[in-house]
């Protein structure tokens, strides 16, 4: 098992008929309604403008010209063909940008310059990586089992699901690794409390437990109990008190780095940016000082290297263009797949809905909750529950009230009557929020029948 390397195909033709639980790569792109798709990530962690302008005319060449930053961080290419995804990967690999593969270990987007940061998980996290390849035979894992490794700071990951967390916690011996067992932070199951020296080989025995349970075994198949007793003599029990759960700061926006400089967030807009925008956007951050871009969770993009006042303006550049550029933007609580078109399972043309709800029910949208629109029962924007979710049907649409899209909906409305269910639910917010409440806490209060009742007045 490799860790990182420079793009490549096998030999062997690429496997577009993937089964629901594999992760679609240059080797393996995946079928979808508007062509293969290619997801990657940097196994640098970032890159630079030249490299990311240099993968967007390769999207625009090889594929339809959209790219998208998907609600972990990763990028993706649309549109591919079987006969152009070799040119892809040439160009990528011309373009000198390697691209991480094995065992997915994920670190928050500002890794090791994040102001609140407890420690820069980066080291530990390439460790990991490398101990993990360096087993011989390797090891069979699930294909989309994902490991987080999270220094804590603004923009951590407790929102993302894993199937082993590890986040950095202070003790009174110093920095210790707090392991749990699948999950977002909140309802994963914290296990154990393992000290630097002892992470790697307390997570190597994890991720051998899985191997042996078989390649289709997560996080969630574990039995805490066994992962205690394997970690016993190397771990100490955590206390229920050794996470604080905080919500991550919004990308979009300015902010200011562990050394005093500044970052600036941009979101891409419902996940996808056209390749057009996305290279002059990054042309003119470049001649400006932009010298590192890193993915963000969310759809977003940090931009390293700009000063203050260059920084403002290429914010207002991203505005222009149509890119998410403030915290109060109501786009960010917008959670969309690709939708119809680009999906051959969706039923909704949710980037089309999502532009709807923002003119009809901006009430909705304050920054309390987010909207889940998924053109299928599948989920695949938001695995996790959601106040409000939103599922394609042949019949119209079904909203789901705190839940998954895939649990049983409250109620449904046809095609007609969208607009009007929006704005129906945003008027329940408007006309019954207490001074000051959240749209959050105003919905919880009405409760699910209430807000069920105002969408089918629709």
């Amino acid at each position: 098992m490799t860790s990182c390397a420079t793009p490549r195909l096998d030999a062997a033709a690429p496997d577009h008929s993937m089964r629901r639980g594999a992760c679609p790569s240059l080797a393996k792109p995946m079928q979808t309604g508007d062509g293969l798709l290619v997801r990657l990530r940097p196994a640098t962690g970032s890159l630079t403008p030249a490299e990311l302008q240099a993968l967007a005319v390769a999207a625009e060449r090889f594929g339809n010209g959209i790219l998208e930053v998907t609600a972990r961080g990763n990028l993706q290419v649309r549109g591919l063909t079987a006969a152009n995804v070799a040119g892809l990967a040439l160009a990528i690999g011309k373009a000198g940008i390697a691209v991480a593969e094995g065992v997915a270990i994920e670190t928050p987007p500002l890794a090791g310059v994040d102001i609140d940061e407890i420690i820069d998980p980066r080291p530990f996290a390439l460790a990991l990586r490398e101990a993990i390849a360096a087993l011989d035979p390797p090891l069979k894992l699930a294909p989309k089992l994902s490991i987080i490794v999270d220094g804590g700071g603004r923009f951590h990951l407790d929102d993302i699901v894993a199937d082993l967390r590890l986040k950095a916690v202070n003790t009174d011996d110093g920095v210790a690794w707090l392991l749990s067992l699948g999950g977002t932070a909140r309802a994963a199951r914290p296990v154990a409390l393992l000290d630097q020296r002892e992470a790697v080989p307390g997570l190597l025995a994890v991720v051998r437990r899985l191997a042996a349970m078989g390649d289709t075994a997560r996080g969630r198949d574990l039995d805490a109990e066994v992962v205690k007793d394997e970690l016993a003599g190397r771990a100490r029990p955590p206390a229920t008190s050794t996470l604080a759960m905080e919500s991550a700061v919004p990308v979009a926006g300015l902010h200011t780095l562990a050394d005093g400089a500044t970052v600036l967030g941009v979101g891409l807009a419902f996940a996808q940016a056209d390749a057009a925008s996305l290279t002059a956007f990054l042309r003119n951050a470049e001649e400006l000082g932009a010298a590192e871009i890193r993915l963000a969770p969310g759809h977003g993009l940090f931009l390293l290297g700009l000063d203050r006042d260059a920084a403002a303006i290429v914010q207002r550049l991203a505005f222009s263009l149509g890119f998410r550029i403030a915290p109060d933007d109501p786009r960010n609580h917008i959670a969309t797949c690709a939708g119809t078109g680009a999906c051959a399972s969706a039923l909704m043309e949710t980037k089309a809905v999502a532009r709807l709800m923002v003119e009809a029910a901006p009430e909705l949208l304050d920054g309390s909750l987010t909207v889940h629109l998924s053109g299928c029962p599948k989920g695949c924007a938001r695995p996790s529950s959601s106040e409000l979710t939103l599922v394609g049907a042949p019949s119209g649409y079904a909203l789901v009230v705190n839940g998954t899209a895939s649990v049983a909906p409250s109620a449904y409305t046809d095609a007609n009557g969208i607009r009007s269910a929006f704005a129906h639910l945003g008027a329940l917010v408007r006309e019954n929020k207490d001074a000051g409440e959240s749209a959050r806490s105003c919905l919880t209060r009405l409760g699910a029948a209430r807000i069920a009742a105002a969408f089918e007045q629709g």
